[in-house]
């Protein structure tokens, strides 16, 4: 999965954990969340890109872990995480699932949270996925403005559907967010991979976690957390929820189970 400048801001991200210390908060039981991943043929080498999806959703069901899914080019990538979703929402038929999509022009996102509607827990958007490159290049992402994200929101909220932003990770992102106020603001650099300055995740949630969750209902963060230790750091900052994406790939190849990723 790798990340520019030598993996920089993923080491930095892991790192950041046993050096913040504890925050001003009582530390509480959150959610755990499995993280948006696509492309597992060519960022995890798994056999098989539809197969990777059932896998992960099926073990997520397993361990009581929250499932989100993402998008990817070609489109089936985001299908078949639905697909994988609907499969086993037939024998547990509570089971939804958050669904991230790129920030691409207005009428392909309406038309991909449409499509995802009938097993959708909360529609977001991933604003840090414009950030990296190559996928912004080959996809053509569009950056969005507070105006944009408000339709976004808007568009949802007829549906009854929450409204996440995934991405947080720059004042300029929190200026749009006490403006867009979505209902779920997720800190994020994409695992390391969006490099739009040098940072951990962690630490930008210790900066900013007071101004941050005035704009939301809830707070979440993702980035190198490895340990429930690292859960309950998240915790003492205000985090609600967080996210986690390689050490549930690399449980999935290893064939271990997911309740056992985190000591």
């Amino acid at each position: 999965m790798g990340g520019p400048n030598d993996s920089r801001n993923f080491i930095l991200n892991c790192d950041a954990w046993k050096k913040i210390g504890r925050g001003p908060f009582e530390a509480r039981t959150i959610d755990i969340r499995l993280a948006p991943m696509t492309g597992a043929v060519e960022n995890v080498g798994y056999f098989d890109e539809r197969q990777f999806y059932f896998d992960l959703v099926g073990e997520c069901v397993k361990a009581d872990i929250k499932v989100t899914i993402g998008d990817g080019t070609p489109d089936f990538k985001l299908f078949w995480g639905i697909e994988a979703v609907e499969f086993y929402k037939k024998e547990n038929p509570l089971l939804k699932a958050g669904v991230f999509i790129k920030p691409y022009p207005d009428k392909k996102m309406m038309e991909r949270y449409e499509r995802a509607e009938g097993i959708m827990e909360f529609g977001g958007i991933d604003i840090d996925s414009y950030n990296i490159i190559t996928m912004r290049n080959l996809v053509h992402l569009e950056k969005k403005s507070a105006a944009d994200l408000m339709e976004i929101k808007s568009f949802l909220s007829k549906k009854g559907i929450p409204f996440a932003v995934k991405g947080v990770f720059n004042k300029e992102d929190i200026e749009v967010m006490e403006e867009v106020k979505p209902d779920i603001i997720a800190v994020s650099n994409h695992g390391g991979r969006v490099d739009v300055r040098a940072g951990s995740t962690a630490e930008f949630l210790k900066e900013n976690f007071l101004r941050l969750k005035k704009c939301c209902s809830a707070l979440w963060i993702d980035g190198g957390i490895r340990s429930l230790k690292d859960i309950e750091t998240a915790s003492t900052y205000g985090a609600d929820g967080v996210m986690m994406g390689r050490p549930f790939a690399t449980a999935l190849c290893q064939k271990k189970p997911f309740s056992q990723v985190l000591k």
